[in-house]
C-alpha cells in the first residue's frame, strides 16, 4: 500500500448527489487497495451536505468562502494525503479512474485530468460538442474541473488554486502544475451531472458566456454573472432523486 489518497469534495448545498458521489469514492478507493480519506468542504450550506457527508464516511471541513478556488484550498490544507484528488460533489468516479490517477502520479506526474461525460438527457447541442471539447481538452492537457488530481508536492509548488479567480480555477490550475511536471489527461472517463444544461436554457448559457467574453479577463475574478456557478440550485427536471434526507432525519 503507498501513500493516502486524500479526496476533497467542495459542496454547497449538494444533499441531493452527494450521498452517490461519495459511495462511489468508497467502491473505487476499496479496489485499488489503497489507504485513503473523503473531505468534504462544505461551503456555507443551508441543506444537510454535512450531514450526509457524514453519514457516507466523509470528514467535513466547513468553511463560509462561497468561491471555489478558496474551498478546495481549504480542503487540501485538511488533507493528510501525499495524492490530491478534487472531485465535485455531483461527479460518480469509477475505480478504473482512481487506478489510473494513482499509477500516474506514481510514475512521476505532477497532475492530470479525466476525460467527462454526462448523466442523464442534456441538450444536442451539449451531446454535440462534448467529444470536441474532451479531446480540444486532452489535446491542450487541461482538466475539466470535476475532476483533477496531484501530488501535494505539486500542489504547493504551485501555490494551490488561485483564489482570485471565482472560475476557470482548474484551467489555471493545469497551467500551474504544467510548470511543475508531467501532466495528463486520463483516457478513462468520469460521469458529471448534466443538470446546469438541464435547467439552465442554451440562451441563458449564451448570454453568460458572452457577458464573460465581453468583460474580458476581469469577468472570471468577480461573483457578478456566475449564477450558473454561485446562484442558487434550481430544480433537475429529469432527476429522480430526491434529497437524501432532511437535517432531522438524518441526525435521528
Amino acid at each position: 500500500m503507498g501513500a493516502m489518497i486524500s479526496f476533497i469534495i467542495p459542496a454547497y448545498n449538494e444533499d441531493r448527489l452527494l450521498g452517490a458521489t461519495l459511495d462511489a469514492l468508497h467502491a473505487a478507493a476499496r479496489a485499488a487497495a489503497d489507504d485513503y480519506e473523503l473531505i468534504v468542504v462544505d461551503d456555507a450550506s443551508t441543506d444537510a451536505t454535512a450531514l450526509v457527508a457524514e453519514r457516507h464516511g466523509a470528514r467535513v471541513v466547513r468553511v463560509e468562502h462561497r468561491q471555489i478556488a478558496a474551498t478546495r484550498n481549504s480542503g487540501a490544507r485538511a488533507a493528510r494525503g501525499e495524492l490530491l484528488i478534487f472531485v465535485d460533489a455531483d461527479t460518480v468516479v469509477n475505480d478504473a479512474v482512481v487506478r489510473a490517477a494513482v499509477h500516474a502520479l506514481r510514475d512521476g506526474a505532477a497532475g492530470g485530468g479525466a476525460a467527462v461525460s454526462f448523466d442523464g438527457v442534456v441538450p444536442f447541442y451539449a451531446k454535440l460538442l462534448l467529444p470536441l471539447f474532451v479531446r480540444l481538452f486532452r489535446f491542450a492537457r487541461l482538466a475539466a474541473g470535476c475532476f483533477l488530481f496531484c501530488s501535494r508536492t505539486a500542489f504547493t509548488a504551485a501555490g494551490g488554486f488561485n483564489e482570485q479567480l471565482f472560475c476557470a480555477e482548474e484551467l489555471a490550475m493545469s497551467q500551474a502544475l504544467k510548470r511543475h511536471g508531467r501532466f495528463v489527461v486520463l483516457r478513462e472517463s468520469v460521469t458529471t451531472s448534466g443538470r446546469k444544461l438541464r435547467t439552465y436554457s442554451g440562451r441563458e448559457l449564451l448570454r453568460m458566456l458572452g457577458a464573460l467574453v465581453t468583460r474580458g479577463p476581469s469577468a472570471v475574478k468577480q461573483r457578478q454573472g456566475m449564477d450558473i456557478w454561485y446562484g442558487e440550485r434550481r430544480v433537475d427536471p429529469h432527476s429522480a432523486i430526491a434529497p437524501e434526507a432532511s437535517a432531522k432525519s438524518i441526525s435521528t
